[in-house]
């Protein structure tokens, strides 16, 4: 890797595990996984841009109505395979001191969950992203992404070699020069792997992901361009679910869920037989479908 600046070293790690869904079963026979990627603005309801200055106190203080919407995502989660979650609170005094991560890997019933503390402020808020999954990591990679400290990307991997498939949990800068800084640096992370799926808040649009940014030459498809931000109208395509033309697409959706500023974004996929996942898959209780 470059001589990227950082104030955090990049750090590999094994998952958190949830003992209690540890009952597993093999890879399913049609290698179907299913994503979400969702900001939860740290289970802050918003329904209108007024509430960025009427419920502001909500990002440094507690308020009943948070834990009414972790119940919700939690709910949500269960759905799913694998979960990329942004501006989650690691616990602080805003969360009442819950993990907000850890808290949806056991509402969901996630056996493997991770959290990246990428801006620590103490007692008053750990600004995170988060990992949940039903597939035990075969390596996780905590990366400071470049730019003013506060950004991050959690690199997993699931199997090994060139078969492997690389997932990158993210949340990008608002800032065109910085945000193209962080995707180089993303882009230097996967490319050696044959197998790519990006999930996150990346704040700019597939047009520009594809086209115009680092990732360019990647060949990665965009699956969905239907908007997900603001919640409450709609307007603009921030959140995306990116993968390598490896794998197959069988399903798109952004979720009519506006829990958060932010509509999560569902995709599944199906895995090429070469793709080397060796873990075994914790599956979601049987005949759920995602909730629209």
């Amino acid at each position: 890797m470059r001589g990227w600046k950082s104030e955090r070293i990049v750090g590999l790690h094994e998952p958190q595990v949830n003992e209690d869904h540890l009952a597993a079963c093999g890879m399913p026979d049609d290698r179907r996984l299913r994503l979400l990627s969702f900001n939860i603005q740290v289970g802050n309801s918003t329904q209108g841009y007024r509430h960025y200055l009427t419920r502001s106190w909500q990002h440094v203080l507690p308020h009943k109505g948070r834990a009414g919407n972790l119940e919700r995502i939690g709910d949500l989660l269960g759905d799913f395979d694998l979960v990329a979650l942004q501006e989650a609170d690691g616990g602080s005094h805003r969360s009442g001191y819950i993990n907000q991560v850890k808290y949806l890997a056991q509402q969901g019933e996630f056996p493997y969950w991770y959290q990246q503390l990428n801006r620590n402020l103490g007692r008053l808020a750990q600004h995170s992203n988060g990992l949940l999954s039903r597939l035990r990591p075969s390596a996780i990679e905590d990366h400071p992404l470049p730019g003013p400290a506060g950004r991050g990307a959690i690199l997993v991997r699931f199997g090994e070699g060139p078969d492997a498939l690389v997932v990158v949990v993210m949340h990008l800068a608002l800032g065109t020069k910085t945000r193209t800084l962080q995707l180089a640096y993303i882009r230097e992370l996967i490319g050696g792997y044959q197998h790519q799926v990006l999930m996150g808040d990346m704040n700019t649009h597939a047009n520009d992901l594809l086209h115009t940014s680092p990732l360019r030459d990647l060949g990665l498809l965009a699956p969905q361009m239907e908007a997900t931000f603001p919640s409450w109208r709609p307007q603009r395509c921030l959140d995306h679910i990116l993968l390598s033309p490896s794998l197959t697409l069988e399903r798109v959706q952004v979720l009519n869920q506006p829990i958060s500023d932010h509509l999560p974004v569902a995709v599944d996929i199906r895995l090429p037989g070469s793709v080397g996942v060796d873990s075994q898959l914790v599956l979601r209780p049987p005949g759920i479908e995602p909730k629209a």
